[in-house]
């Protein structure tokens, strides 16, 4: 017996079970002080009702004969994929529902996908960079080329001719930074990866937090980039199902490695290791996409970007410099002058009682920045608010 010895390369720790347990330690001995959590981006709204409706009447229709339902179609339920084809088409792009594959996640199928892809291939990843885009490639031992973001190019990389990579990540809006990429600017990103014959791997996990129409919400609104892109999507921060776990991944027809469409691969692949989401979960996550839905998960949104609108306007105040908060629930901050991302981790947290996450854990360009989520509820963010000020 061997093992996949890739795995001792990985960090000891992932980053969020390292502040998880850095918190638990501080509580234990401080039982008496009120921490604040504005670390993980958890979401703290509850389901919405059309959803827990749903939710009822699909557990209802489990208990009788004539609505009972085994294994579901591979992709998804129909009715779930044309509510989000219809979706796509209310932000005037075009995705067909046999393109569109129902997941447990973004973050799933963000790793999952590496499966159809050779080891041999070079990953092009922006540093800081959400931790699984980094870690699941190191599991399979391919070759990482990083691309800086920094605050000289807003923490958007663009494209450099002189790079060759065969795999690229994009996150718009980006976790960690809540950068946003504009449509020029994706657009020079497609005609790199059509030129290099690349594949983007595009998470659009945060599209629902872009409140500018200008800005894409998805990579299939520039052109070509059903010819280069596979978009991952989650209904984690839109919807609030972080803990029902729900989300949707587009492989369109048109993507192709020579003679062979990544379509039928990414079919094969989810039909042998996955046996798709529990038909309750989609009966709710379909109560998402009606006109009710949309309004009540949009009011949920609205929370949390005020949440930010909040943060960032306290942060101006304070004269301190970040990026992100206007179409994101993240705010990414630098640090106080001279500390480094886990000193100031540590300063927030006995000083203040307040919990966010590190910059250097997203990666070596993060270090001296931290990040905030607006995740959270109204008076945590006040109160948050008050003690940040109260440190000045």
């Amino acid at each position: 017996m061997k093992i996949n010895e890739n795995y001792l390369k990985l960090e000891q720790s992932y980053l969020f079970s390292t502040i998880a347990k850095k918190v638990a330690e501080f509580t234990k001995q401080n039982p008496d002080v009120r921490v604040i959590r504005l670390g993980i981006g958890d979401v703290t709204r509850p389901l919405c009702p059309a959803v827990t409706k749903a939710l009822h009447e699909a557990t209802d229709e489990m208990g009788i004969k004539e609505t009972f339902k085994g294994y579901g179609p591979e992709q998804g339920y129909a009715f779930l994929r044309q509510t989000i084809s219809e979706y796509y088409k209310g932000h005037h792009t075009e995705v067909s529902e046999d393109e569109i594959f129902v997941s447990d996640g973004a973050k799933s199928d963000l790793g999952n996908i590496l499966d159809i892809f050779d080891a041999d291939n070079t990953v092009l990843i922006p540093d800081p960079v959400y931790p699984v885009y980094v870690d699941t490639n190191i599991m399979a031992n391919r070759t990482i080329c990083y691309m800086e973001a920094n605050k000289d190019n807003n923490f958007l990389p663009m494209p450099d001719y002189a790079v060759d990579a065969d795999i690229i990540y994009l996150c718009s809006p980006n976790n960690p930074t809540g950068a946003v990429y504009s449509k020029d600017q994706l657009k020079e990103w497609v005609d790199y990866a059509l030129a290099k014959n690349a594949i983007i791997l595009f998470d659009a996990a945060y599209e629902a937090f872009i409140g500018d129409e200008t800005l894409p919400r998805s990579i299939y609104q520039i052109e070509g980039a059903k010819k280069c892109a596979i978009e991952f999507c989650s209904l984690s921060k839109t919807a609030g199902f972080t803990g029902t776990r729900c989300g949707y991944t587009v492989v369109p027809f048109e993507l192709k490695c020579g003679d062979v469409a990544l379509h039928s691969l990414w079919l094969r692949r989810q039909t042998t290791k996955f046996n798709g989401v529990p038909y309750i979960i989609q009966k709710a996550a379909a109560a998402i996409f009606t006109p009710e839905g949309q309004q009540q998960i949009k009011e949920n949104i609205e929370y949390y970007k005020q949440n930010a609108a909040l943060l960032t306007e306290a942060l101006t105040e304070l004269g301190m410099s970040f990026i992100g908060g206007e179409h994101s629930p993240y705010i990414w901050l630098m640090c106080k002058s001279g500390m480094t991302s886990w000193e100031y981790f540590e300063y927030l947290l006995q000083e203040a009682h307040i919990v966010g996450t590190p910059g250097s854990g997203f990666g070596k360009n993060g270090e001296g920045y931290f990040r905030l989520t607006a995740f959270g509820e109204r008076e945590d963010v006040e109160e948050a608010i008050k003690r940040l000020k109260a440190l000045k």
